[in-house]
């Protein structure tokens, strides 16, 4: 499995800013915008360029090079992933998106389903699954595996922080998946929480408890 953090002095600031607990809920908000799209830039890295035509601002045809696959599409994971999804599209705001939303059995630590509406062609896109935090890893895994029941071949996860435990079950469950996060921090703790972290990535992006 691959796995390629961005490292960066803009990212480690911002990155300290979110673990901050003054950090208000619009300027939290922001900040993951921001985070999204430097990521976006690396995620998006080995896109194909294929040569066409152009009319130039000269009047003249001019040959270059554009994106001609289809529009990736966008999975963000309910509910904290939607605070990713304005910093990718402000990069690439032709992607579909596939909404997929899990809640955590805060007993069991694991994955339960409870809304899912895919793209159109969604097997035809390269797949950007989009979630602060990869802290298990179960319910990447599972839309990791919702995905390719559907018959999508390109996933690579976008996140902003993943823990040594989560990595681990990705490369157990899907080795083929590549994984783009700021930072990995040092470990989980009992209740399966990213250590240092930054908190509940929903909660401090939406204001709740």
């Amino acid at each position: 499995m691959t796995v390629r953090p961005v490292s960066h002095p803009v990212i480690t600031h911002k990155i300290n800013m979110l673990r901050d607990i003054g950090t208000r809920p619009k300027d939290f908000r922001q900040i993951v915008t921001e985070l999204t799209s430097l990521l976006t830039y690396e995620a998006t890295r080995d896109l194909e360029l294929e040569a066409t035509t152009i009319d130039g601002w000269q009047g003249s045809e001019m040959e270059v090079e554009m994106f001609m696959e289809e529009d990736p599409s966008i999975v963000p994971v309910f509910r904290a992933g939607i605070g990713m999804q304005e910093g990718f599209l402000s990069i690439i705001p032709s992607a579909k998106i596939s909404y997929i939303g899990y809640y955590r059995d805060e007993d069991t630590l694991e994955p339960q389903l409870y809304y899912a509406k895919l793209a159109e062609n969604v097997h035809l896109r390269r797949n950007y699954i989009l979630d602060p935090m990869l802290a298990t890893g179960g319910t990447t895994s599972a839309v990791c595996s919702m995905l390719k029941r559907a018959g999508v071949k390109s996933i690579k996860v976008l996140c902003i922080l993943a823990a040594p435990e989560g990595l681990a079950k990705m490369e157990e469950d899907h080795p083929d998946v590549e994984i783009i996060p700021a930072v990995i921090d040092d470990h989980l703790n009992e209740k399966g929480y990213i250590m240092p972290g930054l908190g509940d990535a929903g909660d401090r992006l939406f204001g709740t408890k």
